[in-house]
């Protein structure tokens, strides 16, 4: 079956700060019934370690169970995580997995997003270095004109940072920064996340109810 006439998605995890928000937007994709193709660089094995506490190993199919029992953890309905395992909804490959679908503009979901996004990864996809499976997946849905969304997590931004960020920009690009707005008065750090998880979502056109749009409960 054709992945461009499915519902599949490449995610990336890159080596920024921000790993709570991959694993957010991962469990999102999920409940909304994607199939996810989740690719994780070295990097960012370390930042789930630090910032969460999830030590993923090197192996795509031993980090994939790990990540399906933590996401387990999190669903409210007990049978998620055997629907996970039958149906394969989450495929971890490894970063030099260059025969996984991803790698090929025949078979490459349309749609992509990095999250976190680094600022090396940035450059890297800026120009089509295509040294590993993350950077290549990004070239194949640059260049059968799919959807790449980049949420880049660095501050300050130096002039190269800006100047590759317009560089995608300009090739259609969605260029989205890890900024959460205050507007919908967040209590928590979940609060803050979901703003970002909720943005991601309208671009991709999913549905998602984690954030009220902007003038609607004004108008209640």
């Amino acid at each position: 079956m054709n992945p461009s006439s499915t519902k599949h998605i490449t995610l990336a995890f890159t080596g920024a700060s921000g790993a709570p928000y991959g694993l957010r937007l991962l469990e999102c994709l999920l409940a909304a019934d994607y199939t996810v193709y989740l690719l994780i660089s070295s990097a960012a094995r370390v930042v789930m370690a630090t910032e969460h506490g999830l030590k993923l190993p090197s192996g795509p199919q031993a980090a994939q169970k790990i990540l399906i029992e933590h996401l387990n953890r999190n669903f409210d309905q007990m049978s998620t995580h055997k629907k996970l395992i039958e149906s394969k909804k989450l495929i971890v490959c490894g970063k030099e997995d260059w025969f996984s679908p991803v790698a090929s503009g025949s078979a490459a979901p349309k749609q992509m997003v990095v999250c976190p996004c680094s600022a090396g990864s940035v450059a890297s996809i800026a120009h089509g270095l295509s040294d590993n499976l993350i950077e290549r997946a990004a070239d194949v849905v640059m260049k059968e004109r799919g959807q790449l969304l980049l949420v880049v997590r660095e501050t300050p931004f130096s002039t190269l940072h800006l100047e590759n960020m317009h560089k995608l920009s300009q090739m259609g690009v969605t260029i989205m920064p890890a900024a959460p707005g205050f507007y919908h008065q967040p209590k928590t750090i979940n609060d803050l996340i979901d703003f970002m998880m909720a943005r991601i979502l309208d671009h991709l056109g999913i549905e998602q109810g984690l954030v009220p749009r902007w003038g609607y409960d004004q108008r209640d």
